[in-house]
């Protein structure tokens, strides 16, 4: 039995970078099955299968995607069997935008040498058996295939959906990718994790897509930091809905989708591996002094944290309404040591915000009680304690 933990991915020695794509008209011109399977069934590339396609789910109230998966089955009937072999040799078919088969290898490389290890991942409303089929997956570029797929009888033929992925649940895949639990059934996508043991944080994610139904992806990686990435056609050199993704703020960059060397989308992606070697150097100083304040933290009674925050905030004082409240709290402390007492002393004489309204009731009080128990007066206590006992003799 297979299980789901042997698919998890923990936090590496170096950072992860993981680039996320659409693959019809992200890494290929057109819909898959659009590249042989459609005209296979006798329909029209252009128009007839979609048509029938979006109709069927308009009139059932039914997911656009469950209903292209039915109507390939269906269609299929007394024609062809609908089987993984089948469907991976119609994959083997599928075109792909220029410089595709050399991007992973040399973006892999790039990040290597900078320290960085770069992960690819699809998340695709189209067939995960086709995608397998190409080239590019049986040279295991992809870390992981979420994609549509369907569930195969003792026969091999297709027979029902396995897994459906839609615009709006594509996004539960970003949160597996970022904690590391890959499998589709892995409940650990729920788990809590400190932010200094997520494996692939969202700043250090990429999101390649190329329409409207890569907007609740491309708007929550941009929202925690990362990188939306919006391509075109290079042939068509057709903008209009990068500029619209664009304008919507649900995108931070776009380019031609040509992946070849030195072209725009190349140069992007290194610049983002580059800013991702620096951001996380900076990371990891936060999480080390972060992990070094815990420590001490741990190490320190309450009343010892509260006292010193307390010191700090009476010598950042700026008005005496602040210096009131700060000493009523600290009249709640019984306990100071001789260093924390010449601490405070410092502070009165050298801050105004204290030192002139020494004498005030409260104050006064305070640091009295202060000297009071000191075996021995230092210069400071003594200072203060004149300041007191001359205003109390005019």
């Amino acid at each position: 039995m297979k299980n789901y933990l042997d698919n998890r991915k923990g936090k590496e020695a170096k950072p992860v970078v993981a680039i996320c794509y659409d693959f019809d008209k992200t890494l290929s011109p057109d819909n898959m099955q659009a590249q042989g399977y459609i005209q296979s069934v006798g329909y029209d590339v252009t128009d007839d299968f979609w048509t029938k396609s979006n109709g069927l789910a308009i009139e059932n109230e039914m997911d656009q995607n469950l209903a292209y998966m039915y109507l390939m089955i269906t269609e299929a009937d007394g024609q062809l069997v609908v089987n993984k072999k089948n469907l991976q040799e119609y994959g083997a078919k599928v075109q792909l935008f220029p410089g595709v088969n050399e991007w992973f290898e040399r973006i892999n490389a790039y990040g290597e040498e900078k320290g960085v290890i770069v992960e690819h991942y699809i998340i695709s409303s189209g067939l995960k058996e086709m995608i397998e089929g190409t080239a590019l997956a049986k040279k295991g570029v992809f870390e992981r295939i979420y994609a549509s797929s369907f569930f195969y009888n003792e026969k091999g033929a297709a027979k029902w959906p396995a897994q459906v992925v839609n615009y709006t649940n594509k996004t539960q895949f970003l949160f597996r990718i970022e904690k590391g639990t890959l499998d589709i059934n892995d409940p650990g996508v729920n788990d809590s994790f400190d932010d200094d043991e997520i494996r692939v944080p969202f700043r250090n994610m990429i999101y390649i897509g190329d329409s409207d139904t890569d907007v609740p992806c491309m708007k929550l990686v941009n929202a925690y930091g990362g990188h939306s990435v919006a391509v075109y056609n290079p042939a068509t050199k057709d903008k209009t809905l990068a500029y619209k993704m664009m304008r919507e703020k649900r995108i931070r960059y776009y380019a031609a989708a040509d992946y070849s060397e030195g072209k725009d989308l190349d140069l992007l992606v290194k610049n983002i591996i580059d800013r991702t070697v620096y951001n996380e150097n900076l990371e990891n100083i936060y999480y080390a002094q972060l992990s070094e304040q815990r420590k001490n933290d741990a190490s320190q009674s309450e009343e010892e944290r509260v006292k010193g925050e307390l010191t700090i905030a009476l010598e950042n004082s700026r008005s005496y309404a602040t210096t009131h409240i700060v000493i009523s709290k600290m009249h709640e402390i019984s306990s100071w040591t001789k260093t924390e007492k010449e601490e405070l002393f410092r502070i009165a004489l050298e801050n105004s915000q204290v030192s002139g309204i020494l004498c005030d009731v409260d104050v006064r009080t305070f640091f009295e009680g202060l000297i009071k128990k000191l075996k021995a007066q230092s210069e400071n206590a003594k200072k203060i304690k004149e300041i007191i006992t001359r205003k109390d003799s005019i």
